[in-house]
């Protein structure tokens, strides 16, 4: 039809009209069953829960339910329903005043550098959590995480000890100079140990990046989306 108006230079009307086709013919659009509407609805649940991951991660965790659907299928739903993952306003680097900074003394190795700094929350009774997520920086491998109503030197003295047996000494430790980490007794026990200390200078966080990457990933995907009824 639309050949017809060009040759001729004749409306859509007189075309249909002498070609004796309904001009209804021209709008219609054939419409298919959303055969994805359940993967559709399951993928946005996801992406919600989960405002971190792109649609490879929300890919992996389908397959894991059993969904029998490929890689590309889901970004290309992905990008129809509009999603994204959100992400957040990118600072300048800064290489930070002192030695002991991730910048200045990058691991290079496992077990070359190990890292941690705490991490609230709370109960819904309003009373508090305090976490403890030990990290390699060479293999963003967190080791653990300690979680008490309180933390003391002597706590963190008895979870490095465990750590150790486990995966062995690292070289360096890297932490801000919060009182539980500049204790005389971890500093004394690290000593003994052969473990550095690098603690990074006061009010600079950017100089333990490894430990506050961890720690706000840990927030958005765990603690910000679950209530916690006890310790």
């Amino acid at each position: 039809m639309l050949l017809v108006q060009r040759t001729v230079g004749v409306s859509e009307r007189r075309a249909c009209k002498v070609i004796g086709q309904p001009r209804a013919s021209q709008r219609y659009r054939p419409r298919k069953p959303d055969k994805d509407r359940r993967l559709r609805k399951r993928m946005r649940t996801l992406a919600r829960r989960h405002r971190r991951y792109g649609y490879r991660r929300i890919w992996a965790l389908m397959r894991r339910e059993g969904w029998r659907v490929n890689r590309k299928h889901i970004q290309r739903l992905w990008r129809e329903e509009g999603l994204q993952v959100l992400r957040r306003a990118r600072k300048r680097r800064r290489l930070g005043s002192s030695d002991n900074s991730a910048t200045r003394l990058q691991a290079t190795h496992k077990n070359h550098v190990w890292s941690y700094d705490f991490i609230m929350d709370q109960t819904e009774d309003g009373r508090r959590l305090k976490m403890l997520p030990v990290l390699d920086e060479y293999t963003r491998e967190p080791h653990a995480i300690l979680v008490d109503r309180s933390l003391k030197a002597e706590d963190i003295v008895d979870l490095l000890a465990y750590l150790f047996s486990v995966h062995g000494e690292p070289a360096f430790i890297r932490s801000d100079n919060g009182p539980e980490f500049i204790a005389e007794a971890v500093k004394a026990w690290l000593a003994r140990s052969g473990v550095g200390t690098l603690y990074i200078e006061p009010g600079s966080p950017w100089e333990n990046p490894y430990s506050e990457s961890f720690n706000s990933r840990f927030r958005d995907e765990l603690l910000n989306q679950e209530l916690f009824t006890s310790l």
